[in-house]
């Protein structure tokens, strides 16, 4: 199910915010005009990514307690300590609001 979570001017180029999609905390970040959306709790430790710092270059989002970054395509960690995966969802835009569905 895809749900309407804020408008894109809501969310400022560069940046993370969590949200909650069907009971799911989603870390919802914007690079330029594009969306990611990707479980917003760190596979190392219970910390929100969404407060974590956006690496717009590499498409990575940097969990603020151990520094693992996470990348916004496939969830994947490329650094330590985590070494699982975070899920990732689908955002999109549709006239001018972000849209998200969680997976399954």
């Amino acid at each position: 199910m895809s749900s309407v979570v804020c408008s894109l001017n809501e969310l400022a180029p560069g940046s993370a915010r969590r949200v909650i999609v069907d009971g799911v905390a989603v870390a919802l970040v914007r690079i330029g005009d594009e969306v990611y959306a990707i479980g917003d709790v760190c596979s190392h430790a219970n910390v929100s990514l969404s407060d974590g710092e956006v690496w717009e270059d590499t498409c990575m989002l940097e969990c603020p307690k151990h520094g693992s970054s996470f990348s916004l395509t496939t969830g994947d960690p490329d650094t330590l300590p985590a070494t699982r995966p975070v899920a990732v969802h689908t955002a999109r835009v549709e006239d001018g609001m972000v849209v998200v569905e969680v997976a399954p």
